[in-house]
């Protein structure tokens, strides 16, 4: 079985600095490798460095991954990780590749120099390494001239997206050479051990993602003015009302640069000479100027979008007019197709509506969807064979929700070839051979829960490969469902175990997931082995619903807020002290009392890209559902022999007064956010579900019985001194104010235990009780009502 270890990064730019920082986050160990400079650093000179000194033949390696390191968003779950990078040069390292299990270049986009590189990694290379180039554009097999045929053997591209930790496509792009077994392990390796959707391509120009995608891209480009459309019109029609990323498609171009995607559509320009759409990838008038000017987007300070400030010095974005190439305020979008969508919470449901508006947006999605469908299906069988790579490779690489031909599918095959058509597009033959056939779908779901796609080959619907690892709620959720409220679904995943799955929206707490909570955990005891809690929704939970308790407050019914957040804590004991193990499975946001959530469950299955945290202070109040007294708990129950009890208290205060979020699943366990040597951490988020019912699975097997009531040590009258002497000296620096003082006494009074005169041992109960009312005094304060509609309102937390 090969495996693993080491790898080689041949090439320390930002994609190379972040495919070796993946790497480093998954536990491989990393050489990374660049050229030798021509002179030292300015600090280097000052300290009388020359060109022989090892620091400085790294520099240009050991610069940019420090670059990367400290860039936002981090390419790293933990700073730590980067020890696993060793920097080094192709003069003086180059020969220590034969230690490596795996050789990725990833130099610049050049024939020329690529070649010189493999010639100089063959002299060194040991036989059956694996080696790839992380192209996104060269074709892979001129790659291989005057290559050995062990060379040949191990050699295809592996094009990963950047930023690589956080865009899930790696395109698999093997050459004829290739061996099969090479070819199994890298979509294997790629999806399991770093998390990605691995695509297997052919060897076409740009491959799958970028093809699609900037022919999307480069369509809009070039019918933008035909349709009258300003740039933030077009970017509130493009992005997350149609499940796309906030960025939409021109702050998108910003972010990425302009250079950067005029280049690859220059490429297909070229490479791809008898495309039926050529035409389009070629540059409309208004971006060549933009590219003339050198504005190329953020990093020039201006492209599609500037920054600038108003009269009164405030902070403004201008957006581009695309006729006059001047810079005007940005206007907020509005069209009556967006407001008919409002109320549709799936993105999928929303296309018809969409396509059957009357007005310019409705023209937009017509002219924009048609023709990304006839080209898609123009693409097979020249880019693949099967059209769910294309949906896949827009998933991974673009973060599209949906790719082109699920988007077809919810509009309808019939009419989006209709569609198609009335626009002047021209959609491929095998599309009007399924009509034909009455094939009036390109997916459905076998009585398995399992995705099949239509094979043109065989005619007939067949699973898409690789689903045993996965358990897909979307699939199962009508079959499998044996109890919902309007808030959650209680779904069998067979083998005994029941999976809780929030649907409220963004899928916040409260009361019906609350009732759903308890029914899970009385469904669970009575009749089967375990639960799972989680979810397929953009992120798992942001905790409390905060509109149920603004309304509470300001009527000022605070038995029944006491009452609430009691039912809540009470939810989380319940959680705790079942006679089954219950697993929960968090993924991106995992704040308030979805952390609480996590925080009381037997083991947590968390995906590696896990933002979590108790974010209470934002909108004036304390961890209300368990998450004060646990994290006070946990903060003395870790400590070491030899720790400064107040100290590790004191950082588990910090963590909340200043509502920290941790930016990864490594990072929450560091925060004690997730427990070491307990919970789990995953990497590829489609297997988590199934990982997590594993879990619970083996905890039944084991002999699982209903936990003893816990108790633990509070530190009384001691940690609350050093809490109140803490604050006030904050607020007399003027780093927090008065309201934030008030809300700090009353986290420090829980934490401590109370005005304890010495270091007690007390039950979960009581600093529950302790919790609760200092929830419920502080949403009697105005300020604290300031803080939640600020919050309600503008989305962002308000400092008064």
């Amino acid at each position: 079985m090969r495996r693993i270890r080491k790898v080689a990064v041949v090439g320390s730019g930002i994609m190379g600095t972040g495919i070796a920082c993946h790497f480093a986050n998954i536990g491989v160990e990393v050489l990374l490798l660049d050229i030798l400079p021509k002179e030292p650093s300015a600090k280097q000179k000052a300290q009388g460095l020359t060109l022989d000194h090892p620091q400085v033949r790294n520099l240009i390696a050991s610069d940019n991954l420090q670059k990367a390191l400290k860039s936002n968003p981090s390419p790293i779950y933990d700073k730590k990780f980067a020890s696993r990078i060793t920097v080094g040069n192709l003069e003086d390292d180059l020969s220590k590749i034969k230690e490596v299990d795996w050789i990725i270049e990833v130099v610049v986009e050049r024939l020329d120099i690529k070649k010189l590189v493999f010639g100089n990694i063959e002299k060194h290379r040991k036989p059956g390494t694996l080696i790839s180039s992380n192209t996104s554009g060269i074709p892979i097999n001129l790659m291989l001239e005057d290559r050995s045929e062990d060379f040949k053997k191990h050699f295809c591209g592996t094009h990963f997206f950047n930023p690589a930790r956080y865009l899930k496509l790696l395109e698999i792009i093997p050459t004829k050479e290739t061996s099969q077994e090479v070819i199994d392990f890298h979509m294997s390796y790629g999806s399991k051990f770093l998390g990605k959707t691995t695509v297997l391509c052919k060897d076409t120009p740009a491959f799958i993602g970028n093809r699609i995608g900037i022919f999307g891209i480069m369509h809009l480009f070039n019918s933008v003015k035909e349709l009258g459309l300003t740039v933030s019109e077009v970017d509130k029609l493009t992005g997350p009302v149609i499940g796309r990323p906030k960025s939409a498609t021109f702050r998108t171009a910003d972010v990425v640069g302009l250079d950067t995607l005029v280049h690859v559509a220059n490429g297909l320009y070229e490479a791809a000479p008898n495309d039926e759409m050529h035409e389009t990838f070629a540059l409309p008038d208004y971006l060549q100027k933009l590219l003339d000017n050198g504005w190329l987007g953020s990093k020039s300070g201006q492209g599609f979008y500037k920054k600038s400030k108003d009269e009164k010095g405030k902070k403004v974005i201008l957006e581009l007019n695309l006729d006059t190439l001047e810079y005007q305020p940005s206007k907020k979008a509005s069209f009556p197709t967006l407001e008919l969508t409002k109320t549709i919470d799936e993105v999928k449901d929303r296309y018809k509506v969409l396509v059957g508006g009357k007005d310019k947006a409705g023209e937009f999605y017509r002219k924009s969807f048609s023709g990304l469908f006839a080209y898609a299906s123009n693409r097979i069988p020249e880019i693949s064979d099967d059209y769910y790579k294309i949906d896949d490779a827009m998933q991974g690489g673009f973060g599209w929700k949906h790719g082109p031909f699920e988007i077809w599918d919810a509009i309808g095959l019939k009419k989006g070839l209709e569609l198609s058509k009335a626009e002047g597009f021209k959609p491929a033959q095998w599309i009007e051979e399924m009509a034909a056939a009455g094939v009036d779908s390109f997916y459905q779901v076998n009585e398995a829960g399992n995705k099949c796609y239509y094979n043109l080959e065989k005619k007939a619907f067949v699973e898409i490969p690789g689903q045993e690892n996965f358990i897909i709620l979307e699939n199962i959720r009508e079959a499998k469902t044996i109890w919902s409220n309007s808030g959650a679904n209680i779904i069998d995943l067979g083998d005994g175990i029941l999976n809780l799955e929030f649907r409220s929206k963004m899928n916040s707490l409260g009361g019906e997931v609350l009732q759903a909570m308890n029914k899970a955990i009385d469904l669970a005891e009575e009749s089967y082995k375990g639960l799972v809690i989680a979810n397929e929704g953009d992120n798992f939970s942001v905790g409390a619903n905060l509109g149920m308790i603004f309304m509470m407050a300001v009527e000022q019914e605070y038995d029944e807020l006491n009452f609430a957040v009691k039912s809540f804590q009470d939810t989380m004991m319940r959680l705790r002290y079942s006679s089954i193990p219950v697993i929960a499975a968090p993924h991106n946001m995992a704040l308030g009392g979805g952390c609480e959530t996590c925080l009381h469950v037997d083991k947590v299955v968390a995906h590696a890209e896990l933002y979590m945290g108790l974010v209470e202070f934002g909108v004036g109040v304390i961890p209300g559902g368990g998450g004060s007294k646990e994290m006070a708990l946990r903060a003395l129950e870790d400590a070491e022999k030899g720790d400064v009890e107040l100290n590790r208290l004191q950082e588990a205060f910090l963590n909340i007064g200043m509502a920290k979020v941790a930016t990864s699943a490594y990072e929450a366990m560091n925060m004690k956010y997730l427990k070491k040597g307990r919970d789990v951490i995953v990497v590829n988020r489609a297997e988590q579900i199934l990982i997590a019912k594993k879990h619970a699975l083996l905890m039944y097997e084991q002999g699982y019985t209903q936990p003893p009531k816990m108790s633990g040590k509070v530190l009384g009258k001691q940690a609350l001194a050093m809490f109140r002497v803490g604050v006030d000296s904050m607020e007399d620096g003027r780093f927090i104010s008065e309201h934030d003082n008030k809300i700090a006494q009353k986290l420090g009074n829980v934490m401590s235990g109370g005005d304890l005169s010495e270091a007690t041992v007390v039950s979960e109960q009581y600093l529950l009780d302790l919790e609760r009312q200092a929830f419920v005094e502080l949403c009697a304060e105005k300020k604290t009502l300031e803080r939640i509609q600020h919050m309600l309102t503008k989305g962002k937390p308000l400092r008064n």
